[in-house]
């Protein structure tokens, strides 16, 4: 039967759920069990697909085009599964199922109450995971114990273990233990009321993660295993690591999945750690400085553009390259173009957003980057920035725009397709998910792919304007991808130029920490080979090639 695993969090938010949760997952596929993820989010949005990025991170988008948690990043990252939208539940999809059913006549006239109707539903969301191909669910329940909005999800958590058994569920509670600088040590007290907390709502934690700054002593282990009622060798301690991906590492060497299996009655072979430990020592080698520049609308919260910088760092440790970011407001280009800070760049990156703000200096950026032969990778919005730079300073279209920013454009080298607009006028969605492509043979992408057909996951409405793609033809400026029916351009690059790609997908969203998306892979060494211009003392790196 499958096992299931609840990870909770107390004390404060941020605390490293997620990456607590992946950690033990990837762990436990080092074991050769399969294993699939889960996030429960308590929020009442249905999901974080209108939420502003400043407020809740980046949008990941999963194969089958669900909008969801950030987390679900860090579990396919981590575990190296593709997720799907089952994998992201919040309080709003939940209540919107449990009204739709009612709205049906699905309960019969039964007054609808959140027991046993929201906790069945979200039960029955944790239910579908566990499927016959898998061996153990792992589901990170969002928010802090305490929380007002989660009580609901501890209370279906507390019955599922009553449903499928006790022996099939183990709960793990996340802590935090502070150090107090005047006392000169470290305290327990936070940890053991959140624990009272978790127990007054009828859930005894099987395990204890406690994050702390520094290592805590044996001592504090035994007087936490002795106040929360849990065996020492289950207090687990997650010490502040030098990576995140030192993380799995760290537990694995405090014992938790051994102690997971223990618990689950779950093989205890070795896990085979190969792998994931050449991965954390290329990321300590990677040592090679080069600056690359994100040019974006929400640089403020980093989180916006948590998947770009991961895959920049996965290419970075694949090369041998310590990325450093200058983030970069769009709306500040002009200034950056001034003092020269953009000329000090060995890449640029120009990610995906929506709407107007910001879009000009993106522009600015491309022409730039075009001009004085800076990489540049164009991710979704930044292709289109760059399709339209193209279209006013080399193709001399005054006034070239995205329909998106400009509805008045005279050429909208950017607009939306027929085949959606009446979608759109009802009120439809974006093209969510993954899709196929068709690469250029001998095109600097399909090299790069090592293949002619490739798919990659999308999230937007608007497109290449295929009105104006004749003119495009014959310049510089190359179509080198496009959809199945030859409707849609994928990718863009210019002939002549170290790397100036663009693509209107988001190729970010499949890069793995031991297998970087091939085009932030590419980009990369492009920006390692300007560094080395720059630098002389930087070795040669031969780019990688090969198939994803």
């Amino acid at each position: 039967m499958t096992k299931h695993i609840f990870v909770t969090g107390g004390v404060a938010s941020s605390l490293g759920k997620g990456l607590t949760a992946s950690s033990l997952g990837r762990l436990l596929k080092s074991r050769g069990l399969r294993v699939t993820m889960q996030k429960l989010d308590p929020y009442i949005n249905v999901d974080p697909g209108t939420m502003n990025p400043f407020e809740h991170g980046e949008v990941y988008v999963t194969e089958d085009g669900g909008e969801t948690d950030l987390d679900l990043g860090h579990y396919e990252r981590f575990i190296d599964e593709n997720l799907t939208r089952g994998s992201n539940a919040t309080t709003g999809s939940i209540y919107t199922s449990v009204l739709a059913a009612e709205r049906r006549g699905d309960y019969l006239g039964k007054t609808v109450q959140v027991i046993p109707h929201v906790t069945d539903e979200i039960k029955r969301r944790v239910s579908d995971l566990a499927t016959d191909d898998v061996d153990v669910v792992i589901t990170e329940v969002g928010g802090t114990v305490g929380d007002i909005e989660i009580l609901p999800f501890l209370e279906a958590i507390r019955q599922f273990r009553l449903d499928v058994g006790r022996e099939n569920v183990c709960y793990i509670h996340l802590t935090l233990v502070p150090f107090i600088g005047p006392a000169h040590e470290q305290k327990t007290k936070p940890t053991q009321h959140s624990v009272t907390e978790l127990r007054s709502r009828g859930i005894q934690p099987h395990i204890i993660v406690c994050r702390s700054e520094s290592p805590i002593d044996p001592g504090l282990k035994k007087k936490i295993s002795s106040l929360c009622d849990v065996p020492v060798e289950a207090v687990v301690n997650a010490s502040d690591a030098p990576s995140l991906y030192d993380i799995p590492l760290v537990l694995h060497n405090e014992g938790l999945d051994t102690e997971v299996c223990r618990l689950l009655g779950l093989p205890d072979t070795e896990p085979d750690l190969r792998e994931w430990r050449n991965l954390v020592q290329r990321v300590k080698d990677a040592t090679f400085p080069i600056r690359v520049g994100i040019i974006g609308k929400y640089v403020a919260l980093p989180d916006a553009y948590l998947s770009v910088v991961e895959s920049l760092n996965h290419a970075g440790a694949f090369h041998g390259a310590d990325v450093k970011i200058d983030w970069m407001s769009a709306e500040d280009v002009p200034r950056y173009l001034e003092t020269g800070a953009i000329r000090e760049l060995d890449g640029i990156v120009i990610p995906g957003g929506f709407g107007e703000r910001g879009v000009e200096g993106k522009i600015e950026a491309a022409k730039y980057s075009r001009e004085h032969q800076i990489p540049t990778l164009g991710l979704c919005l930044g292709m289109q920035v760059m399709t339209v730079e193209y279209a006013r300073n080399a193709l001399g279209l005054d006034g070239a725009n995205s329909a998106e920013v400009d509805p008045d454009t005279p050429h909208p080298v950017i607009a939306i397709m027929e085949s959606q607009r009446d979608v759109e006028e009802k009120g439809g969605t974006m093209r969510l998910g993954a899709y196929t492509a068709h690469l250029q043979p001998g095109s600097q992408v399909a090299e790069i792919y090592g293949s002619t057909v490739v798919s990659e996951r999308h999230r937007h409405r608007f497109e290449f304007n295929p009105e104006y793609r004749s003119k495009f033809e014959g310049t510089d400026f190359v179509c080198s991808g496009e959809s199945p029916d030859g409707t849609l351009v994928e990718f863009i690059e210019l002939k002549g130029h170290p790397f100036w790609i663009g693509t209107q997908a988001h190729p970010e969203l499949k890069s793995r920490p031991t297998a970087p998306a091939p085009l932030f892979r590419e980009f990369v060494a492009a920006a390692l080979q300007r560094a080395e211009g720059r630098n002389p003392h930087i070795i040669d790196i031969e780019p990688a090639r090969g198939p994803r």
